[in-house]
């Protein structure tokens, strides 16, 4: 059987990474929708590569570049070309299959659009569950979507958990102790806390096991990925914060774990590619080949183990703090996170600063209870507006008195 797919974010990596698995069985996949942001060379190949029956980008003027390259090609199958956030939302609800895979806040409204459509809802988004959980998966329930994650490390724990009657994700039930959630510790895991300040962009986004893009990337040398992570792994699983441990593993074998109330513990290893739980997710429960070469584990020799450093990575605790407060403040977490890693990259603010702005946006937030993906995004708008304030206080753009700290 054929089924069609929307790649949400075609051009990122996971949209790359998952067109190279549907290439390899062309026989069960049609690709119906691709969408791509700024780069537009990119998503024109795919077009040509794939023809799908709709494109969606960012604006007018992308949107008539679009054309001008596919044009130029002579495509041969007409592709209807639309650009911006409704049809983002259109698109996502017409597939099979959608993979969610829209970096950041920006991905939430067509996540959603596809969980309320009822889809299989591939999600690499995680943000729609740090920003909107309830929402969401009341979203999921409501329509009777099927949810399948996508990051390495929740889809490693999906394999791992008790297999339900239905097949589908189902809640953590009693027979689960723990969840034992893996992390590399990215490049920063050993250098001297006190060098952590001079860290550059180029530093940050070449992470030792992973090829991802510069903002994840940024977000795996602060542990802050890994705290966003913790917060999706509770709704996905329906499990609380204090059964979750997270885990420094350097060689990024083990995707994750899950320990039994006996004692046992069961885990989820492969070689660090992203074609994996692409593959997983797309034929669950069949398996299908991803083009992930095998895991030698003589030739990895070893596998170490130890406890996150709290100080080397205040974002994870920060994390964990913003779940347990509960309400809208994982939203304003993630919104704050979005700006100060923005600044960084852009070289505006020091490594280090990124959690110290975090930090002044939840204290200065009110967290209340989002009811809709309106209030959501309002909530998400005001964090963002703060963090931008706290970025231009750090930078010395107010006066003296008005500064955070120097060592911003």
């Amino acid at each position: 059987m054929t089924h069609t797919l929307t790649i949400l974010g075609s051009t990122g990596s996971i949209g790359q990474s998952t067109l190279d698995v549907v290439a390899r069985h062309p026989d069960r996949y049609l690709v119906h929708a691709l969408t791509g942001h700024t780069r537009i060379a990119e998503l024109a190949e795919q077009c040509r590569r794939f023809s799908p029956a709709r494109a969606i980008v960012a604006t007018t003027a992308d949107a008539q570049a679009l054309r001008r390259l596919l044009d130029a090609s002579a495509q041969e199958r007409a592709i209807q070309i639309d650009h911006g956030p409704e049809a983002l939302c259109e698109v996502a609800a017409e597939a099979d299959y959608v993979m969610a895979a829209i970096v950041g806040a920006a991905g939430l409204p067509s996540a959603m659009a596809a969980a309320r459509a009822g889809r299989r809802v591939l999600l690499a988004n995680k943000e729609a569950l740090v920003m909107a959980g309830a929402l969401f998966m009341d979203a999921v329930a409501t329509a009777g979507a099927t949810l399948l994650p996508i990051d390495s490390e929740h889809n490693a724990i999906f394999q791992c958990m008790p297999v339900s009657t239905s097949g589908a994700l189902e809640a953590a039930d009693q027979r689960v102790s723990r969840v034992l959630l893996t992390a590399s510790g990215g490049p920063f895991r050993t250098m001297p806390v006190e060098r952590m300040s001079d860290v550059t962009p180029a530093q940050a986004c070449a992470h030792p096991n992973w090829s991802m893009g510069r903002k994840i990337s940024v977000d795996s040398a602060t542990m802050m990925n890994k705290g966003l992570e913790v917060i999706e792994a509770c709704w996905l699983f329906g499990i609380t914060p204090d059964r979750i441990d997270v885990v420094i593993h350097p060689q990024s074998v083990i995707h994750s774990m899950v320990e039994y109330v006996d004692g046992s513990v069961l885990a989820q290893m492969g070689n660090p590619d992203m074609r994996t739980p692409i593959a997983h997710a797309l034929a669950y429960p069949e398996r299908i080949a991803s083009g992930v070469r095998p895991l030698d584990l003589a030739a990895v020799g070893r596998l170490d183990f130890e406890k996150p450093d709290l100080v080397r990575f205040p974002c994870l605790d920060l994390a964990y703090h913003a779940l347990r407060s509960g309400g809208g403040a994982p939203a304003i977490l993630n919104a704050a996170n979005e700006i100060a890693v923005g600044a960084f990259l852009e070289g505006r603010i020091r490594f280090t600063a990124i959690a110290q702005v975090v930090e002044q946006v939840l204290e200065n937030v009110a967290a209340e209870v989002p009811r809709s993906l309106d209030d959501v995004l309002a909530l998400d708008q005001v964090a963002r507006v703060r963090a931008i304030e706290v970025v231009r206080v750090a930078k010395g753009d107010r006066s003296p008195s008005q500064r955070i700290a120097a060592s911003f």
